[in-house]
């Protein structure tokens, strides 16, 4: 099993990191990707990939921190994608729930990053909450690129369009929330080739593990049977489907 997108640099989890990996290892997680949120963090997560054989990166500017860094800095991510780690750009969005950011300033960040994506060829892992009408929009000027609207837990509304889009979709712990029904009715939605898997870690701990404070790719597994028992799947041939997919979007 892959967990495709986990913040292994967040102190959280980076602060026992051989004791995450072993237990990831131990619940048949064999590979990881983590995930970038500006470009300190970047620079932390090509590090930590250089480390570990079994984990690859995405480096970008979450639209949370894009206050945080001016536009001319961003030129940094190109030769930062050079590094054989990156697999993919983000995670890159909109994020209107908690506008920590000036919405112009989110939509100039996303966009240098799409066109950055779409000169280097790379898929983008995009972190988009209610904000799906104006991620879309601008994803419509950047078509060649590849997207994963990772951790969707939107409206079924929201999940047509992005499939009909063309775009993945990710899933994370909410999906096994037992007041989350339309979350899977929108697996049920999802073509089975356009779906991953993840954790979000140190985010979002899955059931029945949510006592667990601080979430960690081995959980991954729990996110995976419900998706698979709702595509009516056994976990195993699941596993293989999900695995090509990631493969399939990451080229890892």
């Amino acid at each position: 099993m892959i967990d495709t997108h986990c913040h292994l640099t967040d102190p959280r989890l980076g602060d026992q990191l051989p004791s995450v990996l072993a237990r990831a290892a131990a619940a048949g997680v064999g590979r990881m990707i983590s995930i970038g949120t500006g470009l300190d963090d970047d620079r932390a997560v090509i590090a930590l990939c250089a480390q570990l054989p079994n984990v690859r990166c995405a480096i970008g500017v979450h639209p949370n921190y894009t206050a945080e860094v001016e536009l001319s800095e961003l030129p940094r991510l190109r030769e930062m994608a050079s590094d054989p780690a990156v697999v993919a750009l983000g995670e890159m969005g909109l994020d209107y729930h908690y506008d920590r950011a000036p919405r112009e300033k989110q939509k100039a960040v996303f966009e240098f990053q799409l066109q950055l994506a779409t000169e280097l060829h790379r898929p983008v892992v995009i972190h988009c909450r209610e904000a799906t009408d104006d991620c879309l929009a601008i994803l419509r000027n950047f078509r060649s690129v590849s997207a994963d609207f990772h951790c969707f837990t939107g409206s079924l509304s929201d999940a047509k369009q992005i499939l009909d889009a063309g775009y993945l979709l990710g899933f994370t712990g909410p999906v096994t929330f037992k007041k989350n029904d339309e979350l899977r009715e929108v697996v049920r939605l999802t073509p089975i080739d356009r779906l991953l898997v993840e954790t979000d870690a140190p985010y979002l701990t899955p059931e029945p593990m949510r006592k667990q404070k601080i979430n960690e790719p081995a959980l991954v597994v729990h996110v995976a049977k419900v998706v698979a028992q709702i595509k009516g799947l056994e976990y195993a041939k699941f596993e293989l489907i999900v695995e090509k997919n990631a493969t399939d979007f990451f080229g890892w």
